[in-house]
């Protein structure tokens, strides 16, 4: 074959394959971004190591060959070996660290000695009959479209409010006694 008919050839299959393939393309794109991916990460594996300590290499090499169950025993050995304390699983908590040291008695008593300022509001039941006013009432005060207002009421009990002075609490209350709705203040 002379020259100029081989690179006709290939310009025409190129043209075939890109017309005719674009699924096959895409998942050889992706298999192309994939096979550099991994291999990036065999590089940043490879230079990590090899800046590490040989013995520590080697160990981390031997934990990475255990299975589950043998990873499991390793880690309750150390932890009791180390006197690790087991950790709650789950993320973060709730609330505050505790405190590590046990603070005087006096300290607790004060912030009980305050008064609550901020109160929460909770929509505990309402009237069957008065259901559509006590829905256009929640809806205007939170703020919430009609479907959501709708589903807010038909959860009862539900938390209405949070950090509410006592004030607008007694005036939110007075409303909604006066709908057929029963509210807390807690």
């Amino acid at each position: 074959m002379s020259l100029s008919s081989v690179s006709t050839a290939r310009c025409c299959a190129r043209t075939l394959f890109a017309s005719s393939r674009p699924s096959q393309r895409a998942s050889l794109a992706i298999t192309q971004h994939q096979s550099r991916a991994l291999a990036r990460r065999r590089e940043s594996t490879a230079a990590a190591s090899a800046s590490t300590n040989p013995k520590i290499s080697t160990i981390v090499e031997q934990i990475s060959q255990l299975t589950l169950l043998e990873t499991a025993d390793l880690v309750s050995n150390l932890k009791s070996r180390l006197n690790i304390p087991d950790m709650p699983m789950g993320g973060f908590s709730a609330g505050p660290a505790a405190p590590t040291v046990a603070a005087p008695v006096e300290e607790e008593a004060a912030p009980a000695a305050q008064e609550k300022t901020l109160f929460a509001l909770t929509l505990k039941s309402f009237d069957a009959g008065s259901k559509p006013k006590v829905i256009k009432e929640v809806k205007s005060m939170l703020g919430l479209s009609l479907v959501d207002s709708k589903k807010f009421v038909e959860s009862v009990p539900k938390l209405m409010k949070d950090s509410v002075t006592k004030e607008e609490c007694e005036k939110i209350i007075e409303t909604m006694k006066g709908l057929g709705a029963v509210v807390e203040m807690s």
